[in-house]
């Protein structure tokens, strides 16, 4: 298949635009006069062209295999369970839960993903050896993910075989998997970059002998899209063909688009994008893009966000603050002028609803913000201002951006309550800490001053922040004689703000509580001590939030 070059592609969509037949929308100006007039919304005009006759397209999730391939990644039996449940809610096709050939500890993991009766599909990797289909059937799992070499740099030199001997032991792998139950789907290890004509004979010949389907794999992802939809638009022609591409050249998403143009109808990738090197294609993200795009469904869009929690957590990988679906920054508005117009209009500086990915908008304040942004996040926290108190606080908010500074609920709600010359009730209040990291195991223990009660608690964890943390949420639990506090820690972020060894660093962590969250700053030259002070300081203002609502409204059950 010939992909068109980008000049023709743009002759034909300006010729289309502009042609005496096209009536709808606005036009460009003639002789200095604006656009004319239309009546359909602007959010609409963006043309979708078909990109696949298929309404839904199948994801295969590799995070359990491919994604923890990524350096420094590797998850336990339950993690893996935990991350396969989520997949499955989010209605994931096919699931490689791992390679059934690495341990016995991987067995392990993959035979309780198979356990589990999920609705997906659930696969093992399997290499062009008998032992590993061997492997993978002890498992208990659906089928196999059969990848023998393609491309002759892996025939020749990684496995020291031929073409021929290749393809041979790829018919009688496929048809002792086939004997035995196994669904199957032969890959062919970097086909980006095998000869085209060896490659669809290699694939031909599995397909033949009774593999379910074929996959197109950019191993190392070197391949652009003009080469993808060459190779794909042959391998569609044989059979039910997937994709499985990295983004080694920023190409993940885009070579899968021209893969699904050419007659793909399944796509491989990672939640987040997790995997070797930079990464495999993120399935967020592809799902997102096919939905809004093309009109074609994939999975439950609005499971994305808690998907990519599931496996940040799991994985310790952070979630970058600009990635898409799942950044911090996807639906963040600081800019007083954005976050004017999104307050008027959702859709004035974003593609798409947050709520459609399951997120939720947020308004950042900092050195850009202006009266409509710092209005609204005071209101999510019931705080009302006259006109005057609102100029003071976003004077204010401007001076704490102006010197760096990242501008805290905690520090909007202090801001707002001196200008307000208002003092408030402490709720929590930390009174003392204590924390050790010798022998193996760190320990903490704090105590806390709720209300009118004092408490007392210990907790233990991977270091003493983590211990820290949780002799919090001990003493906070309530024993029976005092009431419990329930609470999420959504994020966690550490700056170093001075150098050497006696560093001070700054502690940020958003909290949740029921439907109310905040963003609080801790500054110490002990990371543990800044670190609780944060999360004590986070739970005072939820605490307090809520006090308030119960005021307003004295029949409201508090939510813990």
């Amino acid at each position: 298949m010939i992909v068109r070059g980008i000049e023709e592609v743009a002759s034909r969509r300006l010729a289309a635009k502009f042609s005496d037949d096209n009536d709808s929308g606005a036009r460009p100006p003639r002789g200095g006069t604006g656009p004319e007039p239309t009546d359909e919304p602007t959010d609409t005009l963006l043309t979708r062209t078909q990109l696949t006759a298929l309404d839904e397209v199948q994801l295969l999730d590799t995070t359990l295999r491919d994604g923890e391939q990524m350096p420094g990644v590797s998850l336990t039996p339950a993690e893996k369970v935990d991350i396969a449940r989520e997949l499955d809610a989010a209605g994931m096709h096919l699931i490689e839960a791992g390679s059934a050939c690495t341990s016995e500890g991987e067995r392990e993991a993959i035979r309780r993903v198979a356990d589990e009766g999920l609705d997906a599909t659930v696969t093992s990797f399997a290499r062009g050896v008998k032992r590993d289909i061997d492997h993978a059937l002890d498992c208990g799992v659906d089928g196999i993910n059969l990848v023998v070499p393609a491309s002759d740099k892996h025939v020749e030199t990684k496995v020291g075989s031929t073409r021929d001997d290749v393809v041979e032991t790829t018919v009688e792998l496929v048809e002792y998997a086939k004997d035995h139950g196994l669904w199957v789907e032969v890959l062919g290890e970097d086909g980006s970059r095998a000869d085209l004509d060896y490659l669809e004979r290699l694939l031909g010949a599995g397909l033949d002998a009774g593999a379910d389907r074929i996959c197109y794999c950019d191993t190392v992802g070197a391949a652009d899209p003009e080469r993808t939809a060459e190779v794909v638009s042959r391998l569609a022609d044989r059979g039910p063909t997937s994709l499985h591409t990295h983004d080694d050249l920023g190409f993940g998403v885009a070579n899968v688009h021209a893969g699904l143009k050419a007659g793909a109808d399944t796509v491989h990738g990672t939640v987040m994008g997790v995997g070797e090197r930079a990464g495999n294609v993120a399935l967020e993200e592809v799902a997102i893009a096919l939905d809004q795009s093309y009109d074609v469904d994939t999975v439950e869009l609005e499971r994305l966000y808690r998907l990519c929690r599931t496996v940040s957590e799991a994985t310790g990988v952070a979630l970058p603050p600009n990635k898409a679906v799942c950044g911090a920054n996807a639906f963040a508005h600081e800019s007083g002028i954005h976050t004017d117009g999104t307050l008027k209009d959702g859709t004035m500086y974003e593609p798409y609803p947050p709520e459609t990915v399951g997120r939720e908008r947020r308004l950042v304040l900092g050195k850009h913000a202006g009266r409509a942004g710092v209005k609204a996040a005071l209101a999510e926290h019931d705080v009302a201002v006259d006109d005057d108190e609102l100029s003071e606080v976003v004077s204010r908010v401007k001076e704490l951006g102006d010197r760096g500074k990242r501008v805290t609920d905690a520090d909007l709600l202090a801001i707002t309550e001196d200008v307000q010359g208002r003092e408030r009730d402490r709720h929590v209040e930390l009174v003392d800490l204590s924390a050790t990291s010798g022998g193996n195991l760190p320990t903490a223990s704090v105590r806390l001053r709720v209300g009118d009660e004092e408490r007392v608690a210990s907790g233990t964890g991977s270091g003493p922040v983590d211990a820290g943390l949780e002799a919090v949420r001990a003493a906070l639990a309530g024993d029976g004689a005092g009431e419990g506090v329930s609470f999420e820690l959504d994020s966690y972020h550490v700056d170093a703000i001075t150098g050497g060894t006696d560093a001070v660093v700054t502690v940020e962590v958003d909290l949740s509580r029921g439907d109310r969250s905040v963003s609080v700053s801790s500054t110490d030259a002990d990371i543990t001590r800044a670190s609780v002070v944060a999360m004590v300081d986070g739970l005072d203002r939820l605490l307090a939030a809520a006090a308030d609502a119960a005021d307003a409204d004295p029949g409201a059950v508090a939510d813990d």
